[in-house]
């Protein structure tokens, strides 16, 4: 099976959204929950779209400056961009590179700070 089919069914099965976008900030993929999520604002036609004109003039400021980051080192490859407390998350960008380091684009990703509350191999034995 081909490694790529497999990193999408990983990145489509996440409950959480992930919107990737190249490094002229052009979205490139949204999984299923991105879709969901940002489904008001267009949903799956923000593929193809600019990023930066879903945000409001100061974020798509820090997006750039975020990728800047990353473009001056393989080392930099996540940033901290805030705490959403309505969805108890905290919200990061991360690089995406080759097996060279080279700069392919980015994601954002959300990390929740909820317990989780369904029992360990709930419903399966």
């Amino acid at each position: 099976m081909e490694l790529s089919v497999i990193f999408k069914s990983v990145i489509d099965s996440d409950s959480a959204p992930v919107v990737i976008c190249n490094t002229d900030h052009i979205i490139i993929y949204m999984n299923p929950a991105a879709v969901k999520r940002y489904e008001k604002r267009g949903g799956s036609s923000l593929v193809g779209r600019s990023l930066l004109s879903c945000h409001s003039e100061e974020s798509a400021n820090k997006i750039k400056m975020i990728l800047d980051r990353f473009t001056a080192s393989p080392d930099n490859n996540k940033v901290y961009e805030f705490y959403s407390e309505k969805e108890n998350t905290d919200v990061y960008m991360a690089a995406l590179r080759d097996g060279s380091g080279k700069l392919l684009g980015y994601y954002e990703k959300h990390e929740s700070r909820s317990r989780e509350t369904s029992a360990p191999y709930e419903n399966i034995f």
